[in-house]
């Protein structure tokens, strides 16, 4: 308990100590709080005129020697809140969260390397090509509520688990399903988008069990990069080993680095804090306050959902649409990319992804900054709704300029740099509309974020089919571009006219 700091003129040094202590019996003043009691008062006044005698009534006071409680809560609540010292659980908890995300893009962006040998060995035309990158999006749309539900219900941790295992297997077996035949192949990537449907969603429940929400825009920034870092890591090593091994290689590569992070993920991760048997009590202790108890509530059944509150609120519709119009240019791109690069700007196989790995990369780099300058805005005083629309509309307007900008150039140089430039700027999207889940509906935010992750979906399902179509039609990439520069600017709109960081549900 700490020192009251004021001093009484002309008292003993024993009553002195015991002013700076606290010490004696008080009662309540209604204008100042508590005030010494009359024993107190007895023992300063017999000071005052005995001050080289031994003190009589000091044995009395110090017998009945009572602390402020409400300076000793008061302390009690610093103490929680300080961040405890020392290498930190929920920091394991994102960095493997984070590993899983960069394993999850390892395993969606290899087939779109792959996929060039993979043409070229089974004559597909580019409008089977676009079909077959979008298969896995047939799956993913399916477990996007599904998943929030079940992860909101039982845990992050076991439906993410799931989720890795499921979708390491079907990469592992793609090069058999593809030998097989066509409609085996396109069931293997379905199977592979239902186990990373479930990825986003229990991340999001992992984080709010786990993480307080002053430290949520950079650790969700961090994870969410792990995507692009992912795209980075698939494109350096896919040319390698299809130049080095064939390009089955890449599958049974990247399936077994799902299958090893499964086995560190179940070791050392715990569910929550409360069940952690390594957290230290102090970080225990900060989590669980700095968390609002009501977040911690799961759900038994469906019903204990507020669907229609849910579905009629403008602030749900606002993320479903930022989010739908974030992702249809992130997965076009995502998966065209190095084909543009190759057919468009002209560079061959291995430059193709090579020079595919710099908008990634500089999407891991601006994802990161855009979350530390959220959080930093938050701190120093600007509303979340205003940080969130501020993010979102850098992640929006960045990506449109640039890539109006990549449509007018041939230069290759320029190409690459205006398409760096515009994913990375998009990026900022990680601290807009990907964080605002948990800001409108903690108790809900697997499942709100399964519902918007669900339209989000649909690009993945029409925007990379009808891309093919419309390269196979036209041979042009305007139309693409077009498109996408489109969407974003709906997007703003929508999101800036009824997006809100305050709490809805």
């Amino acid at each position: 308990m700490g020192m009251i700091g004021f001093q009484v003129a002309g008292i003993g040094n024993s009553t002195a100590a015991r002013v700076r202590s606290g010490a004696g019996k008080c009662r309540t003043s209604p204008g100042f709080g508590r005030v010494p009691s009359r024993k107190w008062r007895r023992s300063v006044a017999y000071d005052q005129l005995n001050p080289d005698e031994s003190n009589p009534f000091e044995r009395e006071v110090q017998t009945n020697v009572t602390p402020f409680p409400e300076v000793e809560e008061q302390m009690e609540i610093t103490k929680s809140l300080e961040k405890p010292s020392g290498l930190s659980e929920r920091l394991g908890v994102v960095f493997l969260t984070f590993l899983s995300f960069i394993i999850c893009n390892m395993d969606r962006i290899n087939v779109s390397v792959a996929i060039l040998p993979m043409r070229e060995y089974y004559g597909w035309s580019q409008g089977t090509v676009g079909i077959i990158q979008s298969a896995f999006f047939w799956g993913y749309i399916l477990t996007q509520i599904p998943g929030g539900y079940l992860a909101d219900k039982y845990g992050g941790k076991k439906v993410l688990s799931f989720g890795v295992v499921a979708w390491s297997l079907m990469t592992f077996i793609t090069p058999i399903a593809a030998s097989a035949s066509l409609p085996i192949l396109l069931l293997a990537r379905a199977l592979l988008g239902i186990g990373e449907g479930v990825a986003m969603p229990a991340m999001n429940s992992i984080i709010s069990t786990w993480i307080p929400p002053n430290e949520r825009s950079r650790s969700l920034s961090l994870i969410y990069s792990g995507m692009y870092m992912g795209s980075v890591i698939g494109l350096l090593t896919c040319p390698f080993l299809i130049q080095s091994f064939g390009w089955p290689s890449v599958f049974y590569v990247f399936g077994l680095i799902g299958i090893g992070w499964y086995g560190m993920w179940q070791i050392f991760i715990s569910p929550s804090p409360k069940e952690s048997k390594t957290i230290t009590e102090s970080e225990r202790k900060y989590i669980l306050d700095r968390i609002p108890k009501k977040e911690s509530k799961k759900l038994n059944k469906l019903s204990d959902i507020p669907w229609k509150k849910l579905f009629s609120s403008k602030h749900t519709w606002a993320i479903i649409v930022a989010h739908f119009c974030c992702t249809w240019g992130y997965f076009v791109f995502l998966t065209w990319l190095p084909t543009y690069f190759n057919l468009e700007l002209g560079f061959d196989f291995g430059k193709s992804a090579f020079v595919s790995i710099l908008p990634w990369l500089s999407m891991f780099i601006f994802a990161n900054a855009g979350g530390f300058i959220a959080d930093f805005l938050y701190a120093n005083g600007l509303t979340l709704t205003k940080v969130r629309k501020l993010m979102q509309t850098i992640g929006f307007l960045g990506p449109a300029a640039f890539l109006g900008l990549t449509a007018r150039t041939a230069d290759p140089i320029l190409g690459v740099l205006f398409m760096t430039l515009a994913l990375g700027l998009g990026s900022f999207s990680q601290s807009g509309v990907y964080a605002n889940h948990q800001d409108i509906g903690p108790e809900y935010s697997g499942i709100l974020l399964g519902i918007s992750n669900t339209f989000a979906a649909l690009p993945g399902i029409i925007g990379v089919a009808l891309t093919g179509f419309i390269l196979e039609g036209t041979g042009s990439w305007d139309l693409v571009f077009g498109l996408a520069i489109g969407f974003y600017a709906l997007g703003t709109v929508v999101y800036n006219a009824f997006g809100t960081g305050e709490r809805v549900f």
